[in-house]
């Protein structure tokens, strides 16, 4: 059958089922997956990409692209069908290899494996939050870089969402926040299948999902059946029409949609249909059943037009862009830079430098005039906190509020969403074009280890600002006094996590975190004030804070140190007062700042080993869990920390009591120095 024989009728649905099988055939091939969803949401998926997406498969990082993220991950083998038929550099062998060791086509998609991935999804509701992210990032840009006589930023964001997604409470932060401001150019199609893997979501699930989102400020719109393209469609474009709301298209799919047996149940979910299923349900489909990964011509040709058509568009917008640059030089110049996450010559040179008279000062303090001194010379900054700007001290002063009348601000409120604040920003750097950061205590870092993860994951140059680091908070008690939670962060892989001393170590934390582009930073941060190491006396700092640690203050003399006092954050400061009492006792100590111990651990051994000198007996000072400290260092180590949880008392008190005290750190300095050697 040529492609000039066949209906359009009966070529769109040889589509969708070239969707549907080579998804299916995937899974079976792997022995795992979840062939489910593609069956269901097949019909729903090509309707949006044949009839809407604005992609180009030969360069899937064109800046003015839609994004389309698939926030039900686990309906991957959809997408990788996708991404292949449509031109992607994804080869069929790489379908073969659905889930191997290897392959590009991972159990769940992953954000720079993938050409065309837009996200790294799985965990449910996380794309749904990155999409905001995406959106928000798409109407900022435009209000900064449109003019009315030309117009370079212009795309959609669109998701695709299971109940899964729905039911998650970071769907439900995500989309209040989308909802207030307006954001009319993100679409949620929703795969209304009233399935989950327990059963039928009639056991949990019984809401008005379509109400929830409209009490959010959502457009709703309701498709009975999702294999009826044209309703579909009509759905979609009533939704890219709407320009104030963002949509949500509730369409009614069938999870397994074909299979006989399997067909609405929960046994379509997770796992290979089965080699007699398969068969079964390519009968019912119409399609061949002694073979597998059956492309038809006419259905690869017909997708192959998206090649066309993205080079197309591309080419068009590109003659505008440089009709653009030849009306506004400076602003596409700028443009390009900001979308190559390029920064900006001397982006760092009004950071200040602060003298000892200047203290003591909070390091949120310190932050918060980085932060004012960098914003007016990196307009890509951008971020706010949950509700809390005033004690993390994160507002940009003169820059404006992003809002639904206000596209052109840059301080976000983000309210008290934490989670969802996490994933809205990985979606902001995923976007590409801002720099986004997001602030909030050390302990609700809790509520944001999923999106901090994705973030380490796909090395997402996101900055988070965690303050009111220790039980030093005081007050609040021990629900708000982070113990565990350093602990916690250093242990993702790939997060930075920067404690600094002092307002000048604050200082050099963030020259580290914004020229980070290749991963994640968390900026620990004091609410108590501290003592502003004299920059005349501590010339080490700026160097050694980008080391992950230094020498503060060595022994004195050419000897190898007696002990080596090592501590971060507000405690380097109590190593620092006992190293002096300690010289009084004849015992030669060598104080330690470590404020990055994944920095620390990327420098040359030789350097580690100046700073942490080997077979040196070493005493931790760091107000939280202790656990971790003795695999970084030698067997010849003991810790003050904090191995349980902390109590309601004026800052000073808990610490005190706690043993957060000179007296204490030289009285276990010396029970340390008097240990047989092969004890310490």
């Amino acid at each position: 059958m040529t492609p000039s024989a066949i209906s359009p009728e009966s070529l769109d649905e040889l589509c969708v089922n070239t969707l549907r099988l080579l998804a299916v055939d995937m899974v079976q091939k792997a022995g795992s997956g979840h062939p489910g969803l593609p069956l269901g949401s097949a019909a729903m998926a090509y309707t949006l990409w044949d009839r809407f997406l604005r992609f180009n498969p030969a360069d899937p990082n064109w800046p003015d692209r839609d994004r389309f993220v698939l926030s039900a991950g686990h309906g991957s083998a959809l997408l990788y069908a996708m991404l292949h038929v449509t031109g992607f550099d994804l080869p069929l062998d790489e379908l073969k290899r659905f889930r191997q060791w290897g392959s590009r086509t991972a159990g769940h998609p992953e954000h720079g494996m993938t050409p065309g991935v837009e996200a790294t999804t799985g965990p449910l509701g996380q794309g749904f939050a990155n999409a905001v992210g995406m959106a928000i990032v798409e109407t900022h840009l435009a209000a900064r870089f449109n003019r009315p006589d030309h117009t370079i930023v212009d795309h959609f964001t669109y998701v695709l969402a299971s109940d899964g997604d729905l039911m998650e409470g970071i769907s439900s932060e995500a989309g209040s926040l989308a909802g207030h401001l307006g954001l009319g150019k993100l679409v949620v199609l929703y795969a209304d299948n009233h399935i989950t893997i327990e059963g039928d979501t009639e056991l949990t699930f019984t809401e008005d999902r379509g109400a929830r989102f409209a009490a959010f400020g959502w457009q709703i719109q309701h498709v009975a059946d999702g294999n009826d393209l044209a309703s579909v469609a009509h759905a979609i474009q009533a939704a890219r029409d709407e320009k104030d709301r963002p949509s949500l298209i509730a369409v009614r799919t069938h999870i397994g949609y074909g299979s006989p047996h399997k067909q609405d149940s929960a046994a379509a979910h997770g796992e290979p249909l089965g080699e007699d299923e398969v068969r079964l349900t390519k009968e019912r489909l119409g399609w061949p059943t002694e073979s597998s990964f059956h492309l038809p011509p006419d259905a690869l040709d017909h997708f192959r037009q998206a090649v066309t058509r993205g080079k197309t568009w591309q080419a068009e917008w590109a003659a505008c862009f440089e009709a653009y640059g030849k009306a506004y030089p400076d602003l596409a110049q700028e443009f390009d830079r900001v979308m190559r996450g390029e920064l900006p010559a001397g982006w760092d040179a009004a950071l200040p430098t602060f003298p000892s008279e200047k203290g003591p000062l909070a390091t949120r303090a310190a932050s918060g005039q980085c932060i004012n001194a960098l914003a007016p010379g990196l307009p890509e900054l951008m971020g706010g906190s949950a509700d809390l700007a005033p004690s993390t001290q994160t507002f940009m002063e003169g820059v404006g509020t992003f809002q639904s009348n206000e596209r052109a601000g840059r301080n976000m409120h983000f309210g008290i969403r934490e989670h969802s604040m996490g994933a809205i920003l990985n979606g902001m750097a995923l976007h590409h074009g801002l720099i986004p950061y997001g602030a909030t205590f050390l302990i609700f870092s809790d509520y944001m280890r999923p999106p901090i993860r994705l973030a380490a994951m796909n090395h997402l140059p996101v900055i988070y600002v965690f303050t009111h680091d220790s039980i030093g908070m005081g007050e609040d008690g021990s629900t708000h006094q982070p113990v565990e939670q350093l602990l916690c962060l250093r242990s993702i892989p790939s997060l930075f996590v920067i404690r600094p001393a002092d307002a000048n170590e604050t200082v050099a934390a963030w020259r580290i975190a914004v020229g980070r582009r290749n991963g994640p930073v968390a900026l620990v941060l004091t609410r108590q004030k501290l003592p502003v190491l004299d920059p005349n006396d501590y010339q080490s700092v700026p160097v050694g804070v980008s080391h992950g640690g230094y020498v503060l203050a060595d022994a004195a003399g050419d000897e190898t140190p007696d002990l080596i006092l090592v501590g971060t954050g507000s405690e380097v400061h109590l190593a620092l007062e006992a190293r002096k009492v300690l010289a009084g006792e004849g015992v030669r100590a060598q104080v330690v700042s470590l404020p990055c111990w994944e920095l620390f651990m990327t420098q040359p051994e030789t350097h580690r080993h100046q700073v942490i000198i080997p077979g040196v007996p070493l005493l931790s000072i760091e107000a939280g869990s202790t656990l971790g400290w003795e695999s970084y260092f030698s067997p010849q180590t003991a810790a003050i920390g904090v191995d349980h949880f902390g109590a309601s008392a004026p800052g000073e008190v808990v610490m005190r009591e706690y043993g957060f005290t000179v007296e204490n750190v030289c009285e276990r300095a010396r029970a340390l120095l008097q240990q047989p050697k092969e004890r310490r």
